[in-house]
């Protein structure tokens, strides 16, 4: 698998494509202004306690208090407040851990109240971002994440990735780290460390307890709320988390970007940094790699598969409901089973890409098309768990239910992204919208390979607006020849100024209108 990471540079923030073989996956946009990311750490304020929910509510300089569980709290939440009121007096000599007086730690089944109050300020991060009207959520079980390991402070021992399947590799990875790590300090080992030399690991893990140490100095007279230390900016996290192999090209659009691009590529993958790339094009960068195209396409309530299948993606407040529809999808060579098995498939492997794309989270109900064979059905959900492999979110994924559908848990820690897709219409000034125009001749396309090869008509007529038909009539080898030598049939254009721009009507030889939804 090629993956490419296209960066495009706008005067109010950063936009992040992921494509995979060419496929738009992840798309991240990044405000100048953006602030309380997952991972970035606070100087926060109690403001209140409530003894029902077993909570806190902290000021952190966002509009809306954050929420802080007792579960949260690390259990070593007395030391790390006694640390916290160090760092306030410049206090350093304990940066380590390694000699830091410990507190007794708390129970797993305590109250909030008896654990923190309103007159200590506590250091806390962030562990869910704001979503809707809820402010952020944090934890204070503060973790340091690096590119090959995560740093704990006051925690103990080594946890390792359970995607590192070789039990050779696990204990030479757990045994070097034990070996190199400081007191009082644990440790997580991430799978890309799998394979690395020792050297790399502890230059890894050096920077993480600098990082760390740097925290204890910033904290030095510091009045809360206060940001502490930033998680890194999307692109750095998206390059520390999934730099490998199979990366093939980083292409910007901004000089100074570039530069801090290659410089980070350099310092986290040594002899990389030549994958990065200034674009020189005319177009506008997402133009040229076809990911406005696919942004067109992939967002909105209706999503077409390239056969003709599509979903139907709804969002409520408890939930996101998929349903499954064939379309225009149906083999005439196979029976209903057989088809419904591969719509479902196909549907299935589109589902996991929009999920990684929007970053839907929470509770997600797929409504798939009903099926009998126990087996048909087994596969299914193999192939939806291996489709979603590559998705760094928690997720979890139960067996079809008696009624068809399957649910799955995905781990929200930010806003789902959420494009509007819609054009104003041309025809009416703004009083209605269409589907995106970008997207329009692959409608067709679709749809005249359904006429030609399902129906079977001998020819057809195509009535468009004028700027369509000067388009597809444009050039030597125009769409209506290319359609001739794919299909061997003859599509007769007609162009029509009463029609809006995206507007279309296919009729037989007969000139009767085919309707096709």
């Amino acid at each position: 698998m090629e993956r490419e990471l296209i960066i495009r540079s706008t005067p109010s923030g950063v936009e992040i494509a992921l494509l995979e073989d060419s496929k738009l996956v992840e798309l991240h946009q990044e405000s100048e202004d953006s602030n309380f990311q997952v991972g970035d750490i606070y100087l926060g304020r109690v403001k209140r306690i409530n003894p029902g929910l077993n909570a806190a509510f902290v000021d952190v300089g966002y509009k809306r208090d954050a929420f802080l569980h007792y579960t949260d709290l690390s259990p070593n939440i007395k030391s790390i407040i006694k640390f916290t009121q160090y760092g306030l007096r410049g206090n350093t000599q304990y940066a380590r851990l390694d000699k830091f007086p410990f507190e007794p730690k708390i129970v797993k089944t305590g109250r909030i109240n008896n654990a923190i109050n309103k007159k200590n300020p506590v250091l806390v991060q962030i562990l869910k971002e704001p979503i809707s009207t809820k402010g952020p959520r944090l934890t204070c079980e503060i973790t340091l994440a690096g590119r090959y390991i995560v740093l704990v402070p006051f925690g103990q021992g080594v946890g390792i990735s359970r995607k590192i399947a070789s039990s050779e590799e696990r204990k030479r990875l757990v045994r070097l780290m034990e070996s190199i790590k400081p007191g009082n300090f644990g440790v997580v080992i991430r799978t890309i460390a799998k394979g690395k030399k020792v050297a790399e690991l502890h230059e890894d893990l050096n920077n993480l307890v600098q990082k760390w140490e740097k925290i204890s100095k910033i904290l030095k007279g510091k009045t809360p709320p206060k940001k502490i230390i930033g998680e890194l900016d999307k692109t750095s996290t998206l390059l520390r988390d999934l730099l490998n192999e199979s990366f093939s090209k980083i292409v910007v659009n901004d000089q100074a970007l570039q530069n801090d691009i290659k410089n980070y590529v350099a310092k986290i993958a040594p002899g990389k940094e030549n994958i990065v790339s200034i674009y020189k094009g005319r177009n506008p960068i997402f133009d040229s790699f076809g990911i406005t195209k696919q942004v067109k396409s992939l967002f909105g309530k209706t999503v077409t598969t390239d056969s003709g299948a599509y979903l139907v993606i709804e969002h409520t407040e408890a939930m996101h409901v998929i349903d499954v529809n064939s379309g225009q999808r149906t083999d005439n060579n196979a029976d209903q089973e057989t088809n419904a098995f591969n719509v479902n498939v196909e549907s299935a492997e589109e589902i996991a890409r929009q999920l990684r794309l929007r970053d839907l989270g929470g509770i997600i109900i797929i409504d798939f098309i009903d099926m009998k064979n126990p087996a048909n059905k087994k596969k299914l959900i193999e192939i939806m768990r291996k489709a979603m492999a590559l998705d760094r979110a928690k997720h979890t994924i139960l067996n079809l239910s008696k009624f068809g559908l399957m649910q799955i848990t995905r781990q929200r820690v930010r806003p789902e992204l959420n494009i509007v897709t819609s054009e104003v219409c041309p025809t009416c000034g703004g009083s209605g919208k269409i589907g995106p125009a970008i997207v329009i001749l692959d409608e067709i396309e679709r749809k005249l390979e359904y006429l030609f090869k399902k129906q079977n008509h001998a020819s057809l007529k195509l009535y468009v607006h004028a700027f369509l038909y000067a388009y597809l009539k444009d050039g030597i080898l125009t769409k209506q020849l290319h359609w001739w030598w794919k299909y061997r049939k003859w599509v007769k254009l007609y162009k029509s100024d009463d029609f809006n721009l995206v507007e279309y009507h296919f009729f037989d030889k007969n000139d009767e209108e085919i309707n096709i939804n």
